[in-house]
C-alpha cells in the first residue's frame, strides 16, 4: 500500500481539481456564449498597442484594429518601444488619421519595458471612456471591440479580457499550446476571476478593455510598473475597483508562431518563476507537486496492484479534464493521453525560468532582462 501512495495522491488531487477548482477545465467562460445587448450610447475608446521589433506582424495587427465596426469613437496609439527594426515606419505608412505612432522613451529603473510603453500610450490617450490594451501580435475580428464594450457596459465591468487563441499549427504548438491555456486556467480559474465575491483575479494581456476612470482610481499603470505577469497584476488592481470578466475567444488570435519547442520554452520561462514569487522553496514544492500530478500515475502503472489502479484512474482523470481545451483548439482527444509528458516539459520550463533568473536573465523579452536577480 505504501508504494501506491504517490499514485493515490495524484488521483485524489485530480479529483479535487476536477470538482473543487471552479470547473476550470470546462471552458465555459467564452465570449460566444450569448451576445450582450448594445448600450444606449457607445463610449469613446483608445486602443494602446506597445510594440518592440514587430515589423513582421504590426501591419496585420493594426489593420484589424482600424477595421473594427465599432459605432463609437475609436482611435489607436502605437507605442514604438525602442524598436531596432521598421516597426514604427510600417505603422506610420498605414496612413490612417485615427492612428498615432509614438516613439517611446527608454524605460526608467523600476519599470518593465512593456509597461512603460503602455504607460506612455495611456498618457497620450487623454480621457477616453475606455482603453483597449492589446499586443502587437494580435489580429482581431471586426466585431471584437463592439462586443467587448457591450459586455463591459451591460455588466458594469471595469475590465473585460479575452484569452486570445494562440497558434496551434506546428508540432511544438500542437504538443504544448493547448496545455499552456489549460494550465493558466488551472492556476487562475476563469469562473473565480469573474466572481465579484472572490478575491481571485486574472486577465490575459493580449486583449484587455479597461475602464479608464477605474484605472486611474487604481493608481494607473504605474501601480504595477515592475510586474512581469502584468495582465494578472492589472486584474488584481482593477478588481478592487469593480467586477471583471475573463473568457476564451475565437475573435482575437495570436499571429506569433512558435515553430520549435525551444520557442515555447522561452515564452513560458519568461514569467514562470515570477509566478512563484522568485522563491526557491515554492519552486521546489511546485516541481514536487508536478511530479506527483504527472509522473506518479505512470510510475504506478509499473508498480502494479493498487498503484497501477490509482495511476490509471489519475491518468484517466487528467485526460478527461484536458478534453474541452483540446476541443476548443480542434485537436485530437488522444492528446489527452500525452498530458503526463506535457507536464514534464512544463516542469522543465519552470526550472529553466528559475535558472535564467539566477543568471540575471529573468523575464527576458526582445533583448531585455526585466526581472533582475537581487532586486
Amino acid at each position: 500500500m505504501i508504494g501506491a501512495l504517490p499514485a493515490f495522491a495524484s488521483f485524489v488531487i485530480w479529483l479535487v481539481l476536477l470538482f473543487g477548482r471552479g470547473f476550470f477545465w470546462r471552458t465555459r467562460e467564452r465570449d460566444d456564449q450569448g451576445e450582450p445587448a448594445p448600450p444606449a450610447s457607445w463610449p469613446s475608446v483608445v486602443a494602446v498597442v506597445p510594440a518592440r521589433d514587430e515589423a513582421q506582424l504590426i501591419a496585420q495587427s493594426l489593420k484589424s484594429l482600424l477595421a473594427q465596426d465599432y459605432p463609437g469613437e475609436l482611435s489607436v496609439i502605437l507605442v514604438d518601444d525602442q524598436s531596432s527594426d521598421a516597426t514604427g515606419a510600417i505603422a506610420g505608412a498605414l496612413g490612417d488619421a485615427r492612428l498615432s505612432v509614438l516613439r517611446g522613451a527608454e524605460h526608467p529603473a523600476g519599470w518593465t519595458g512593456k509597461l512603460f510603453a503602455v504607460h506612455q500610450g495611456v498618457a497620450m490617450a487623454g480621457t477616453p471612456d475606455y482603453l483597449w490594451l492589446t499586443d502587437a501580435d494580435i489580429e482581431h475580428a471586426s466585431d471584437n471591440l463592439r462586443r467587448l464594450v457591450a459586455r463591459a457596459k451591460a455588466g458594469k465591468l471595469v475590465l473585460v479580457s479575452l484569452m486570445v487563441k494562440l497558434r496551434c499549427e506546428s508540432f511544438a504548438e500542437r504538443f504544448l499550446i493547448p496545455a499552456f491555456v489549460f494550465f493558466f486556467a488551472m492556476l487562475f480559474p476563469f469562473a473565480w476571476a469573474n466572481d465579484p465575491k472572490r478575491r481571485s483575479a486574472a486577465a490575459a494581456g493580449g486583449c484587455m478593455l479597461v475602464n479608464r476612470a477605474a484605472l486611474e482610481r487604481a493608481g494607473g499603470i504605474e501601480a504595477i510598473r515592475a510586474a512581469i505577469i502584468d495582465d494578472c497584476a492589472l486584474a488584481r488592481a482593477l478588481k478592487k475597483q469593480g467586477p471583471i470578466w475573463l473568457g476564451l475567444t475565437q475573435r482575437a488570435v495570436s499571429l506569433r508562431p512558435y515553430p520549435r519547442i525551444a520557442d515555447i520554452a522561452r515564452m513560458v520561462s519568461r514569467s514562470a518563476y515570477a509566478q512563484l514569487r522568485y522563491s526557491p522553496a515554492v519552486l521546489a514544492g511546485t516541481v514536487l507537486g508536478m511530479a506527483v500530478l504527472y509522473i506518479a500515475p505512470l510510475a504506478g502503472l509499473f508498480e502494479g496492484g493498487l498503484a497501477a489502479l490509482f495511476g490509471a484512474l489519475a491518468w484517466a482523470a487528467m485526460a478527461l479534464a484536458f478534453q474541452p481545451m483540446l476541443h476548443f483548439y480542434r485537436r485530437s482527444p488522444l492528446w489527452g493521453l500525452a498530458l503526463p509528458l506535457i507536464g514534464v516539459f512544463y516542469a522543465a520550463f519552470t526550472l529553466d525560468s528559475a535558472v535564467q533568473f539566477w543568471r540575471g536573465r529573468g523575464g527576458m523579452w526582445k533583448g531585455r532582462a526585466q526581472a533582475i536577480a537581487g532586486t
